[in-house]
């Protein structure tokens, strides 16, 4: 088993290590997003939280092995590396398709490992419940790109350059095609308390279907409307940010210990 000072191999990455820390935050990346989108977060919040960023497969140093199939599957293998990283509360946040995976990623540990997750964080993502017919995985490379550009997300360098686009495109239709085929499981609601982050004019997710986190957690619910698009939390990083850490922080609290086990 490795220990909760060994980097986890190609999965996690540690940019600003801080073994003080009373809690860790597992950031989860967006759809054709990469471990380094969370750098900027790793180091606003260093050294109060320490900020785990996952690099999923298919993309940068990564590119070589297969890209994602499934949600469910993806938050499995993320689970697998995580044993070392267990010995302190450990909250979740993830980005779009990435709040899904922190969602089934926060079930897997509450019910296979007895762990209640100190805090699920979701961002420009609707609940898992309120599902959406989208299909733009099955677009054509013209038509997936002019999505992209809509969103925001890439950075525009990329989407003019015709090689960089060939590299980046199969793993990000991939992580669409994972995302817009997710099927949604009833189940009990989670044990631990969710805050919900949603732009304004996000076309990812209205305010209504970000709202309907509240049915997922069993425990508080929080919620929180910023001006925006899908990338909200780029402009309004610092007030996002300042939200999180106050909340983290409300952990160590002796009135608030944190909880192990459903």
């Amino acid at each position: 088993m490795t220990t909760a000072q060994d980097d986890t191999g190609l999965w996690i990455r540690r940019y600003h290590p801080a073994p003080n820390s009373d809690v860790r935050l597992l950031c989860l990346p967006h759809a054709g997003g990469s471990a380094s989108f969370y750098f900027p977060v790793s180091r606003a919040l260093s050294p109060d939280v320490e900020v785990l960023a996952v690099q999923y497969p298919g993309r940068q140093d990564r590119r070589s092995e297969p890209n994602i199939e499934d949600l469910p599957s993806l938050a499995r293998a993320i689970l697998g590396t995580l044993d070392g990283w267990l010995d302190k509360p450990l909250a979740l946040f993830g980005h779009s398709m990435g709040a899904t995976v922190g969602f089934e990623l926060a079930r897997m540990l509450e019910q296979e490992r007895g762990v209640t997750p100190a805090w699920l964080f979701t961002s420009g993502r609707r609940a898992p419940s309120m599902p959406r017919d989208e299909r733009i995985h099955l677009q054509s490379d013209a038509g997936f790109i002019k999505e992209l550009q809509r969103l925001q997300g890439t950075d525009g360098n990329i989407l003019g350059d015709e090689e960089m686009l060939r590299m980046i495109l199969p793993a990000t239709r991939s992580d669409y095609r994972a995302a817009e085929t997710y099927d949604y499981v009833p189940g009990p609601p989670l044990n631990c308390p969710v805050t919900a982050f949603v732009g304004d004019d996000d076309p990812k997710a209205t305010i209504e279907e970000a709202r309907a986190w509240q049915n997922h957690t069993g425990a508080d619910f929080d919620f929180h409307v910023f001006d925006g698009g899908h990338f909200f939390l780029t402009t309004h990083q610092t007030r996002l940010l300042k939200i999180m850490r106050s909340q983290l922080q409300s952990l160590s609290s002796p009135a608030n210990p944190p909880r192990t086990g459903p």
